[in-house]
C-alpha cells in the first residue's frame, strides 16, 4: 500500500484553521485546483456517508465519500468513489493540531491507497505536492498566513 503525505504551519488557530477546513464542501473556497464543490442529494456536508462531486479546474471530477469526521481530532477522512486516478481503495485523512508554543496549527493530509507499481511514484507526487501542498498552501493564503 503506497502513501502520500504533506504537511505546514498555517499561522491561524486551530479553530480558525479547523473552521476552514472542517467543511467538506468548502474545498473551492480555499484550495485552488477545485473549481466547485456538490454534496450529492443536497445533504449536510458534515453528514458521514455523504458523497462530495468536486470538478477540478481542469475539468475533471473526483467523487469523494466522508468516512470520519472528528472535532475533537479536528480530522476527518474520505475516499474516492470515482476518481481519474489510477489507484484502488484510496482513503485520505486531514488533520489539525495546534502549535502551542505559538498559536499556530499544525496541518497534515495524507493518504494510502493501492495503485500498480509502476503508478506510484507519479502518484505520491501528484498526491502530496499537486494536491495537498497545494491545498496546504492555498489554505494559509484563504486564511492570511
Amino acid at each position: 500500500m503506497a502513501k502520500s503525505y504533506a504537511s505546514g504551519v498555517i499561522a491561524a488557530s486551530v479553530e480558525q484553521v479547523w473552521q476552514a477546513v472542517r467543511d467538506f464542501n468548502g474545498l473551492p473556497t480555499w484550495h485552488p485546483a477545485i473549481e466547485a464543490s456538490e454534496i450529492e442529494g443536497g445533504g449536510p456536508a458534515d453528514a458521514v456517508g455523504c458523497v462530495r462531486h468536486l470538478t477540478l479546474t481542469d475539468g475533471g471530477a473526483v467523487r469523494e465519500r466522508l468516512m470520519a469526521l472528528d472535532d475533537i481530532d479536528h480530522s476527518y477522512t474520505y475516499e474516492f468513489v470515482t476518481s481519474p486516478f489510477p489507484v484502488r481503495s484510496y482513503r485520505s485523512t486531514i488533520r489539525v493540531a495546534p502549535i502551542t508554543d505559538t498559536g499556530h496549527s499544525f496541518v497534515e493530509w495524507f493518504s494510502h491507497y493501492d495503485a500498480d507499481a509502476a503508478d506510484e511514484q507519479q502518484l505520491g507526487q501528484t498526491f502530496a505536492q499537486g494536491v495537498y501542498r497545494t491545498g496546504l498552501n492555498g489554505l494559509a493564503e484563504h486564511l492570511g498566513g
